[in-house]
């Protein structure tokens, strides 16, 4: 439903705009209470926002650990696979959480990707055909300080490739 409704949206808006309001829109991200708030233009930088509400706060009234790991969660996976396009697979693989301070204000988490880094995820693809990735990011407070870090790593691989792989497994079964 979401590629259908980007792939309509792509003839009247730019990228960073679909994604921006495609997230903050979508019930399945609406409910992590975060919203984006930024999307540069080339997708490469994704910025977003969370606030205490009644809706995410724990016990002793900070801002529960699984919102905040649930904000994060889907944002490096579908970034990557805008920015790369429809002759890649990108799925998430894993992540750690590491809960740092608790969050009593309004907190912000940045997702960037280098124009470098995604030319060598390009060129490892060309010659492994698979490979992982491993992104770190954090949750900060309008102070800077740091709340919570998430290592997240993605699998990445050329389409036809991964397709060729999943023929394979069936096969077999």
């Amino acid at each position: 439903m979401y590629k259908v409704a980007t792939q309509f949206l792509e003839r009247f808006f730019k990228p960073a705009t679909i994604y921006k309001y495609g997230f903050n829109w979508s019930p399945m991200y609406k409910r992590t209470t975060a919203k984006v708030v930024e999307v540069s233009d080339d997708l490469h930088k994704v910025v977003i926002s969370m606030k205490p509400s009644w809706k995410n706060r724990n016990f002793v009234g900070t801002i529960f650990g699984g919102s905040m790991l649930s904000a994060t969660d889907p944002i490096y996976m579908i970034q990557l696979m805008q920015i790369l396009g429809e002759n890649y697979v990108v799925w998430d693989k894993s992540v750690e959480a590491q809960y740092k301070k608790p969050a009593k204000s309004q907190i912000f988490g940045e997702f960037t990707f280098s124009k470098e880094e995604i030319e060598n995820i390009k060129q490892d693809i060309v010659n492994k055909n698979q490979i992982d990735i491993v992104k770190t990011m954090n949750l900060v407070d309008a102070k800077q300080n740091i709340i919570a870090t998430f290592k997240k790593t993605l699998y990445i691989a050329d389409k036809r490739f991964y397709k060729e792989k999943l023929k394979q497994r069936q096969t077999k079964h």
